[in-house]
């Protein structure tokens, strides 16, 4: 039977039969159905703002030129043609020009030998025109800097999007009842709804808030002591710090008695339940942690001390209890011996950790990914110490010279962040505990409390001077300073404060509390939602970024259908297409060889050609069958390949340029061989060879010219299961050099190992090892530079390796070698999966773009220097690294130092960890922490540089 495209060449005008119009309608529907796409297309005129290029020396030259400029005799009458010339006024009498001021030729002149450029002319008059509100073709200092702090206030609002508090003033209240004793811990409790406040003072008072911070009820921890009130007084326990047990509706509260008391906090009615007495040495630090998906499985208190150790009690089955509960009619709550804790062994369990600090541990925290214990104290030798609970593993110490008063740690970002007695807010990476990656310095007292706010990227600290400051972590800035208000806050005067006077809640509805002496404020934060927040360059993920090397323009494809082209240079947006295949997500993008076209296809089977600069639709592709579409390969002559989900191999002939639809040719000579899904393809044109995978694993090497089977490097067997096939990269550079012909040049990746083939040596496997940064990973993106001398590997993890493989794979492994090439940089470059890499040139410089499931694409440099995101407002010049987001390393001495100590062919493992915003770090396993930091430091020990600090 002669399919659609035989019917239209041959030219017979003959009626199709009721079988040829089903299959007809059901090979084309599919775009029948679909909503129209649309396209948008965007001015390019547009460049980096004249602004933004003035820095504080070029505006003190202008203040200057400003102050000291006069108008030149006989200038008078030549500036009113100039006005005219570059102005239409005819109804404005020119006016005299007073000193002080400047005309547009006046200002043009001046930008240009402030900035050294005639560049910015076209800039200067869109500027001048700005400032010159009157319109009288004049403007002056006052008139430029009114200007420039409009501008810059609403480049910092769009900065931050939204603001970081609704009402910069906190709502402030009085806990009377403390009596002039410091607020020691603010908890939030969720139940009973809605949400209540319970404050810990110092003196023992509880007391019970509503949401709006009206006190409810008050609660006075009682004292063991028989004696008179003096003596009471005179014994009086003070509090050290409380904390919420959420999945068992407990509070407990630790005091200097050596012991904690357990409240029931089911109702907003307090009463103390238990009362664990005896404990070896005064709890300092509390916290509480349960697995909120399966409450009721075991939780854990845990607490430091001021011997500097650590104590767990296990809850073993907390929907039973914390304590044994004994038959008694005796009133109160109940007391239970620490030493007699065998006796509720069938709910708890005890374990204690001695002396892991020098000195009483000032905060501690406990985190169930990879059961580790962080702790904090004021010690210079133990300031921070991150240890697995069964101490197995390498312990992370910081050693800070004035200790560390607080701390918070982001598990997402690998991020510590320490404040205390020096002012200064310090972040440091989970694995580098010599050098901090940033650090913050503002407050002019001790840093009481610090906070990782993870949907905006911020940081939160307090001072002991109430002042309350807000930090970007990405950008390393100060985004917001608050003096808070509190009545008790006299000038000159210190007040004590407590010990934790600080509670971030990071959910629903978004709140700040922060405790000074016996005053309590609350400041409410602009909801953010992580997803809509984060800079993105499409509104769902992507499934792909694509370069073209002929227009020098970068192509995006979204989930939601979206196609966006932007210009790589400058990361303007060129063109958008919307509903490019209805509704249907895009799976898979690619390149013709002219570089003038795109081909997208869908996860219903569509698939299209478009003019890459118009949008236009050229071509929609019959559907062979309504199944996802993984890989696109564009052969020669007007020849398109096509794997996916239906396990077949089909190519499309674009024989008729200007033929709307175009048949599909699924009779494949070498038969569908694939058994499983076909998820990734590639192709090397020298060779005239297409390898394809499936999800069983199986692995074949086609000859595109026959269309036959060339090779089997894999063939899927019953008996034994191999990891899906994710990616395949051929070696175009060493396919064409003769030397490297019998080399490995074929990469696949498959449960985060790359496996290095030979298809024409005797031996096909010529080694193989694992990737990812991380375990339990996947690669998913693949590329070499041209010269092949360089591979860019992708992760489910959202990291990108560079890896030096010029001498990698030229010979087979031995037995069992499983040597790694050189890792020349690795970093987190996304919050989620990386779909796509690809290395290219811009002229002479290097560049790798990605493309990620967390909606964004971006540019890098390759040592990991973030370029930007395109979508981003403000535009990068590739050829000015002064404009990209991230031009600064502070990891510079570090990477010369690898230079140095590290073999060319065995270097050292590095751990690489990344901001989302490219900021890299990285931890060099094998070398002691003393020996780096020597290095680092000009060969000084740690002791020796503290004493030069003194």
């Amino acid at each position: 039977m002669k399919n659609h495209h035989s019917f239209r060449k041959e030219g017979e005008k003959v009626e199709m039969s009721v079988m040829e119009k089903k299959k007809q309608n059901s090979s084309w529907c599919a775009y029948k159905q679909e909503v129209s796409a649309s396209i948008t297309c965007f001015d390019q005129s547009k460049s980096p703002r004249l602004e933004e290029e003035l820095e504080l020396g070029h505006l003190q030259l202008l203040e200057a030129l400003f102050a000291t400029h006069s108008s030149p005799e006989g200038e008078d009458q030549g500036r009113e043609a100039e006005n005219k010339e570059q102005w239409v006024r005819p109804c404005r009498k020119q006016k005299v020009q007073p000193p002080g001021s400047l005309t547009l030729q006046e200002f043009h002149r001046a930008l240009s030998e402030l900035t050294g450029s005639q560049n910015w002319n076209n800039q200067s008059e869109l500027l001048f025109n700005k400032v010159d509100t009157s319109c009288d073709g004049l403007i002056d200092w006052n008139k430029f800097c009114a200007y420039l702090l409009l501008y810059y206030k609403e480049r910092d609002h769009m900065k931050a999007k939204k603001e970081i508090f609704l009402g910069r003033e906190p709502l402030i209240r009085h806990s009377v009842q403390n009596k002039l004793a410091p607020t020691t811990r603010i908890l939030a409790i969720s139940s009973p709804p809605p949400l209540w406040f319970v404050s810990v003072s110092k003196g023992g008072v509880l007391t019970t808030w509503d949401s709006a911070l009206h006190i409810q009820k008050t609660y006075e921890i009682a004292t063991d002591s028989k004696g008179s009130q003096a003596e009471k007084r005179r014994l009086k326990s003070w509090t050290t710090d409380a904390a919420y047990m959420a999945n068992v509706h407990k509070i407990a509260v630790a005091t200097t008695c050596r012991d904690i008391h357990f409240f029931d906090v089911s109702t907003a009615n307090l009463f103390e339940e238990f009362h664990l007495f005896a404990l070896k040495n005064v709890p300092t630090s509390l916290y509480y942690w349960y697995n909120a998906k399966s409450l009721g499985s075991r939780s854990l208190l845990l607490w430091g001390d001021d011997h500097g150790g650590v104590h767990l009690l296990w809850l073993l089955r907390p929907h039973l209890g914390i304590f044994e509960k004994p038959f008694t009619d005796q009133s109160g709550p109940q007391r239970v011996f620490l030493q007699e804790i065998k006796e509720h062994s069938k709910l708890l369990q005890y374990q204690t950790i001695p002396e892991v600090h020098e000195e009483a541990v000032s905060q501690i925290q406990y985190v169930a990914e990879g059961e580790l214990i962080i702790t904090s104290s004021g010690s210079p030798k133990t300031s921070v110490v991150i240890m697995d609970i069964l101490r197995k593993r390498k312990v992370y110490t910081w050693k800070i010279k004035k200790g560390v008063k607080c701390f918070d740690y982001c598990k997402s970002l690998s991020l510590l962040v320490t404040g205390g007695v020096d002012h200064a807010v310090q972040l440091w990476n989970q694995y580098v505990t010599i050098w901090p990656v940033a650090t913050f310095q503002g407050h002019c007292t001790t840093i009481l409390a610090v906070a990782i706010h993870e949907p905006r990227g911020h940081v939160f600290s307090y001072s002991k001077d109430s002042v309350l400051k807000v930090w970007d972590i990405f950008s390393q800035a100060c985004l917001q300073t608050l003096a808070l208000k509190f009545p008790c806050v006299q000038p000159e005067q210190t007040l004590e404060q407590g010990d934790f006077p600080f509670l971030l809640i990071q959910q629903s509805p978004h709140l700040l509390l922060v405790s000074c002496a016996d005053y309590i404020g609350l400041l409410k934060l602009a909801h953010v939602n992580p997803e809509e927040e984060m800079l993105a360059t499409h509104d769902a993920p992507l499934c792909g970024a694509l370069y073209n090397t002929f227009f020098h323009q970068v192509v995006t494809g979204g989930d939601d259908a979206t196609v966006a082209v932007w210009d790589v240079e400058t990361g303007a947006k060129h063109l958008l297409i919307n509903n490019a295949h209805g509704k249907e997500e895009i799976t898979c993008m690619a390149l013709d060889n002219s570089q003038h076209r795109l081909i997208t296809a869908a996860r219903n089977g569509t698939i299209k050609v478009w003019h890459i600069q118009t949008g236009h639709n050229l071509h929609q592709l019959e559907v062979v069958e309504e199944a996802e579409v993984t890989g696109l390969v564009a052969l020669r002559d007007q020849t398109l390949l096509t794997v996916g989900w239906n396990q077949k191999i089909v190519l499309y002939d674009f024989c008729e340029p200007e033929s709307l639809y175009v048949t599909a040719h699924p009779s494949w000579k070498g038969g569908q061989l694939h058994k499983e899904d076909i998820l990734t393809v590639d192709y090397c044109p020298s060779l005239g060879l297409l390898a394809s995978g499936s999800f069983d694993g199986e692995i074949i090497v086609w000859d595109v010219e026959s269309q036959s089977v060339y090779l089997y490097l894999r063939q899927a067997q019953p008996e034994r299961s191999h990891p899906p096939v994710d990616k395949l990269l051929f070696l175009q550079h060493r396919s064409l050099d003769g030397v490297s012909k019998d080399s490995a040049i074929l990469v696949s990746s498959e449960a985060g190992n790359l496996r290095w083939w030979s298809v024409l040596a005797e031996q096909w496997e010529f080694g193989f090892y694992y990737a990812p940064a991380k375990e339990d990973a996947s690669v998913t993106g693949l590329s070499a530079n041209q010269m092949n001398s360089v591979l860019v590997s992708g992760d489910t993890c959202g990291f990108i390796q560079v890896w030096d493989i010029s001498d990698y794979g030229l010979s087979p492994r031995t037995q069992g070698s499983l040597e790694k090439p050189p890792l020349l940089c690795s970093w987190r470059a996304h919050n989620s999966t990386v779909v796509s890499v690809e290395h290219f040139m811009f002229g002479s410089d290097s560049f790798i773009l990605s493309g990620s499931s967390d909606r964004s694409a971006r540019l890098w440099t390759p040592d990991g220097k973030f370029v930007g995101t395109f979508g981003q407002e403000k535009r990068w010049d590739l050829k000015n690294p002064s404009t990209f987001a991230h031009p600064k390393d502070p990891w510079n001495e570090r990477k010369e130092i690898r230079k140095k100590r590290t073999p060319t062919k065995q270097p050292a493992y590095t751990d690489g960890r990344l901001f989302s915003s490219g900021e890299l770090v990285r931890n060099v396993e094998g070398e002691t922490e003393e020996k780096v930091n020597q290095e680092i430091n000009g060969g000084s020990t740690m002791e020796e540089r503290e004493q030069l600090q003194d």
